[in-house]
């Protein structure tokens, strides 16, 4: 297990199950009126955005001071099932407007507590911890924690107080609940390291600031602090429940140290398997996944599918670009007969599709997937990498929107990819020649409908120098209006990657988004 995975996977863990067990702890809304709670602030000082970000860049120009871990004895008996028990006291809701907060207590996943204020009128005041938010058992370690504790974050819940539907916990990570109220996947305020080979770095939000516009839209600010980074953030935040969240956000950031590989607008997600690597599990479901695939529109307008991987080891692909319009972790599959899981339901997780809304100039959008053999680690990373690296004492600003809901608001006349296949080459009934691997695209989409084999529908096929296309032929499906594209792939034994770029085309237009697929034949091979 790699570094990078192992610090993704303990984040990824206790940000699902905590957030889990909180959401179903307190399913049941009071039945008689809440007594009144009346919460306690600090005093009022000056606040904007402005006068956050220069909080940022005073920060940075200091060295970097680690937290402080109080009581950390009290902390490691927390674990899951102490945390599960602890319940907040819907009468301790927090009203701003009308968006009621609650808070996360702290933990064994969660030891570094967060500031949290509201703001009204450009001042902010800071809501003073008391553990009388909280409904603890008699027994229960949390007890023991100072009477400052102090909070691990927050979310926002629904009016009925039956459940939430964005959640800020751990680090950086906030993550929403999309059109179908199912969580999934997360998003960070930033990655920085991720999927090399030295240990990725974690900078975290250590204050929020909370509020509420003039359209009833939620306002976040928080202050981002790490080693290699501080920074300020803006989020404004809307919910339509059956249509999901969107978040208008803006950073300032302000680095200590020079950093390698900068994620901007980073997207963490789980992938395991699906009907394209069915052969890698041997769990009893057709697919495990949060997402199916990442999506791209180019700077020059071009649409792409990259079908995710669970590969043999940590593998990093770029997109260079130059001024995206947008990309996304995307679960595509929403059939719930691919999945039969009635306990997570996984046809109901968000996409995520992210989209500048400044100019972001040259980079690349990095995807980086992690091994993983279960489905309680995410390993699934997306971001952009801008190609200037930043160096010590550099201000860098990005501004991006949010979307989480069931598809991309992306209008797309191509048809789009709707499966990925990968398998033994050669022809069924026949003796296989050795070394050849099959891939199986199939298409759906307006840009097909009431084609036939007759109407000139080609396919088009790009692969590495070195690697051949056997019998490429389209063809399309009985009784649907999807089409097929089939063929066969002989590579190098000695080639770990065969990046492949594919789409079907009429004359010299393109019908249907472009493929690209990344097959790894060496992994291929140990599963036969």
């Amino acid at each position: 297990m790699s570094l990078p995975r192992f610090g993704l996977a303990v984040m990824a863990v206790s940000v699902f199950l905590t957030t889990t067990h909180w959401a179903s702890a307190q399913a049941t809304a009071p039945a008689m009126p809440p007594p009144v709670f009346k919460q306690t602030y600090g005093a009022a000082a000056p606040f904007s955005f402005d006068r956050l970000a220069e909080r940022a860049k005073a920060l940075a120009a200091k060295p970097y001071v680690p937290p402080v871990v109080r009581q950390a004895d009290v902390l490691e008996k927390i674990d899951y099932d102490a945390h599960w028990r602890i319940k907040f006291r819907p009468e301790a809701t927090l009203q701003i407007g009308n968006i009621p907060f609650q808070f996360f207590h702290l933990g064994t996943y969660f030891r570094e507590p967060v500031k949290i204020f509201t703001v009204a009128d450009g001042a902010a005041r800071e809501i003073r911890y008391t553990p009388a938010y909280f409904d603890m058992p008699a027994d229960g370690p949390a007890r023991a924690l100072a009477r400052d504790a102090g909070f691990a974050g927050f979310r926002i819940m629904r009016p009925d107080l039956k459940s939430d539907w964005i959640s800020f916990l751990g680090a950086a990570y906030f993550r929403s609940d999309g059109a179908f109220r199912q969580y999934g996947l997360s998003a960070r305020g930033i990655a920085l390291n991720t999927g090399l080979g030295s240990p990725e770095e974690f900078p975290r939000f250590t204050e929020f600031y909370l509020s509420e516009d003039a359209q009833g839209r939620a306002v976040i600010h928080a202050l981002l602090d790490g080693p290699s980074v501080a920074g300020a953030y803006r989020l404004v935040i809307r919910n339509t429940d059956g249509e999901g969240q969107v978040m208008e956000v803006s950073s300032r950031l302000f680095f200590r140290a020079p950093v390698e590989r900068l994620g901007i607008a980073p997207l963490t997600s789980m992938y395991w398997y699906s009907e394209s690597n069915r052969w890698q599990a041997s769990d009893w479901r057709p697919e495990v996944h949060d997402t199916d695939g990442l999506m791209l529109l180019t700077g020059a307008g071009e649409h792409i599918w990259r079908p995710l991987n669970d590969p043999a080891r940590v593998v990093t692909s770029s997109y260079m670009d130059n001024n995206v319009k947008g990309f996304g972790l995307i679960q595509r599959d929403r059939d719930f007969n691919n999945y039969q899981d009635d306990g997570v339901f996984y046809d109901k997780r968000p996409a995520v599709w992210v989209e500048p809304t400044s100019p972001w100039g040259a980079g690349a959008v990095q995807l980086v997937e992690i091994p993983t053999d279960d489905e309680i680690f995410d390993n699934i990373v997306a971001f952009w990498n801008p190609a200037q690296k930043p160096a010590a004492g550099d201000e860098m600003r990005f501004d991006y929107r949010l979307y989480w809901s069931d598809r991309p608001p992306v209008a797309m006349n191509l048809a789009r990819t709707v499966a990925t296949r990968i398998g033994r080459g050669g022809v069924p009934g026949q003796k296989r020649p050795e070394g050849l691997i099959k891939v199986v695209l199939d298409f759906d989409g307006p840009a097909l409908k009431g084609l036939g084999q007759k109407d000139g529908v080609k396919p088009q096929i790009t692969a590495p120098a070195g690697v051949e296309i056997v019998n490429p032929y389209v063809l399309p499906i009985v009784g649907t209006d999807r089409w097929r594209m089939v063929f066969d792939i002989r590579s190098p034994a000695d080639r770990e990657t065969v990046d492949l770029r594919a789409y079907l085309s009429r004359g010299n237009a393109p019908l249907t988004e472009t493929w690209l697929g990344q097959v790894h034949p060496a992994q291929m091979k140990g599963a036969r």
